[in-house]
């Protein structure tokens, strides 16, 4: 009896043995591993989208616009002396130039108007009366005044015209106002009372190149539109 008791216990201990054997000999459990194991690697995340190329400044815009006219460095500088070039679009820009053109025809009719005065006050002083020559000169700065005005009066309506996107009117008030000035040395190449004031000469070229300027800005807009 009792060597039947033994060997049913040393079959028991057989039976137990391979399953502590096999526990002892097992690595660390997996929570274990996990804990001192390298972190999982996480791809980096995607860059945001770039962002979308900003829109052209307004001085771009100024430069843009003067490189397709006649003389884009007398339009880059009419333009930006007007601190409303700042915010202005293409429409705003042509009306700046027609207001360019039409302050130097102001200087115009006023530098004719002063010719005319101080020939009057010259012979004035003099006390002396005025030859026909004189007289001639003087009734010529009047006229060429009267014409510098007119040509004031034409680029105010091209403003007008600009303001009701009526381009095709600005257009021919802006055309006419380039051609006032010329009359003014027209007649005193007919008449040769007296040499062509210099500064006169000077104004005319200057509001032609303005008046080009607006022109080649209006023509631009209405191609856009």
């Amino acid at each position: 009896m009792a060597t039947t008791s033994y060997k049913a216990m040393v079959l028991l201990l057989l039976a137990l043995l391979p399953l502590t054997t096999l526990a002892s000999r097992a690595g660390p459990s997996s929570s274990h591993r996990s804990s001192h194991g390298k972190p999982p690697k996480h791809s980096p995340p995607r860059g945001s989208p770039s962002p979308p190329p900003p829109a052209p400044t307004t001085a771009a815009l100024v430069r843009a616009t003067c490189n397709s006219t006649t003389y884009p460095d007398l339009c880059v500088s009419a333009l930006s002396a007007d601190p409303s070039s700042a915010t202005a679009d293409m429409r705003g820009l042509s009306a700046i130039a027609v207001t360019a053109a039409a302050a130097n025809a102001s200087g115009g009719a006023a530098t004719a108007a002063a010719l005319a005065n101080s020939m009057t006050n010259a012979t004035a002083a003099a006390q002396a009366p005025s030859s026909s020559a004189a007289a001639a000169v003087q009734a010529l700065l009047r006229t060429c005044a009267a014409k510098y005005g007119e040509a004031r009066d034409a680029l105010s309506a091209a403003r007008g015209s600009i303001a009701a996107q009526d381009y095709d009117s600005a257009s021919v008030h802006v055309s006419a106002a380039a051609e006032y000035p010329q009359v003014c040395r027209v007649l005193f190449q007919r008449q040769r009372p007296g040499a062509y004031p210099a500064e006169l000469a000077a104004r005319e070229v200057a509001l032609r190149q303005l008046c080009t300027v607006s022109l080649d800005i209006i023509t631009l807009l209405s191609n856009s539109s």
